[in-house]
């Protein structure tokens, strides 16, 4: 299981238009169909990752719990299904409605969305504000495969609960660690 961590984006970098295929709803999505009022969640992350697959409870309840504050989400998955089959886009749709996703979960098939995010593994987490502003990136918490902590989400929830009252979110934010994006070659 290789452990990369985030590339950790610029805080205050205006988050990159796409437009991808949603595997869910099978219709074309793009950065503004997805926004939120008060802030958005874009989320990459595959099917087969351990670490995603650890992490699927929370991100599910999170999208589920915020939702319904003003916060969009959705989930992309970039990787080479050619050499990785189980991160394709029928599969994405079964592991979506498997997980109780709440939110699209696109397939950048060209991988250009994931460059423009300068993401690196997954999960790999970004909050952005109203005015689609990075104010977050990082991980979803402490926990990991076999650490043995506890699932939170406490560092992405302290973000969005700090955003959404208004408050300063800490710049001192701890990298994702994952799997690595499984670039074409």
């Amino acid at each position: 299981m290789a452990r990369t961590p985030s590339n950790m984006l610029a805080l205050g970098t205006v988050a990159p238009e796409f437009s991808l295929m949603d595997t869910v709803s099978d219709k074309t999505r793009n950065l503004h169909s997805v926004k939120g009022d008060k802030g958005t969640v874009i989320m990459f992350i595959c099917n087969h990752c351990p670490f995603v697959k650890h992490v699927n409870p929370e991100i599910a309840k999170l999208g589920r719990e915020y939702q319904s504050k003003g916060i969009g989400f959705a989930a992309i998955s970039s990787n080479d299904v050619e050499n990785y089959p189980q991160d394709a886009p029928d599969l994405m749709k079964v592991t979506a409605r498997e997980e109780g996703y709440t939110f699209p979960y696109l397939y950048d098939e060209t991988q250009e969305t994931a460059k423009a995010y300068d993401a690196a593994c997954t999960p790999d987490f970004y909050l952005f504000d109203a005015e689609l502003k990075l104010v977050y990136r990082g991980q979803l918490d402490d926990s990991r495969p076999g650490n043995d902590i506890p699932l939170s989400g406490k560092d992405l929830r302290n973000a969005l609960d700090k955003l959404l009252s208004g408050e300063a979110i800490d710049q001192e934010q701890k990298p994702s660690i994952g799997c690595n994006i499984k670039w074409k070659s």
